[in-house]
């Protein structure tokens, strides 16, 4: 297989060319399709870090396409479009997208905002590996189970692997997002404190270009996955005008 760092998927092939074309010239290694089949294809044939994925494929829609890729795959999806309605950017964000670009863009901003968000992934996976590692030596050392040390109880019945960067509730594992997990690890290590929404684009995302809205998505995003009743918060709770808070009753 071979591997790229973005795959361009878009119906107007004269904006994937340039925008695959411009990618390489700073050794950002890409390609485009411009339909939904050719994406689907590629995929399974390549192995690629990141998509950027225009609404419109013709036939076939860019939302179709985000929900087929997430069934296999968890790299960062960016939808790259002219419409601009807030039910499609709403839309694009509950299905798994990670961001929204509106066309038109300038491709030196585009270009920054992927590689930020390339070096992010690449960094979160890093570090999972090295915990898992680590993790693993002393366990070879030790003979001993270090569940223990590694796992973090939020509620009655879910945990925190802080080591294998997922969630559990019971024997069931809770899928996150590798940004949901790392929000949700840096209210915890905030735990008892007011984050201001400012921090966590900050210190979470690190990147200039999120807002707030991508926030307010991923904060409803782990709330419908940990909390009992969503619109009650009781683990993540809203201060408004200001930010969050992780504050556990157990």
């Amino acid at each position: 297989m071979e591997q790229y760092k973005v795959l361009i998927i878009d119906d107007d092939e004269v904006i994937a060319q340039s925008t695959a074309e411009y990618f390489n010239m700073f050794d950002v290694k890409s390609a485009y399709v411009t339909g939904y089949d050719e994406a689907v294809d590629f995929l399974e044939k390549n192995l690629v870090s990141l998509l950027l994925l225009d609404i419109n494929l013709g036939e076939r829609s860019g939302f179709d396409l985000c929900r087929k890729v997430r069934e296999n795959y968890d790299m960062p999806i960016l939808f790259i479009s002219a419409r601009s309605s807030d039910d499609d950017v709403l839309i694009a964000l509950n299905i798994g997208g990670d961001d929204y670009i509106k066309k038109p863009f300038t491709l030196s901003i585009l270009l920054a905002k992927v590689k930020a968000i390339l070096e992010r992934y690449e960094k979160a996976k890093e570090a999972l590996l090295k915990a898992e590692a680590v993790k693993a030596g002393k366990d070879a050392v030790t003979g001993a189970d270090n569940a223990d040390e590694t796992q973090i109880v939020l509620t009655d019945s879910i945990i925190m692997d802080i080591a294998k960067h997922k969630l559990c509730k019971g024997t069931e594992e809770i899928g996150l997002k590798a940004m949901e997990y790392k929000l949700l690890k840096y209210l915890y290590d905030n735990e008892g404190r007011v984050v201001s929404k400012d921090e966590l684009l900050k210190n979470v995302w690190d990147d200039e270009f999120i807002g707030e809205g991508t926030l307010a998505v991923h904060i409803r995003h782990l709330r419908e996955k940990i909390e009992d009743d969503p619109k009650v918060p009781r683990l993540i709770k809203t201060i408004w005008g200001v930010g969050y808070i992780l504050e556990r009753t157990i």
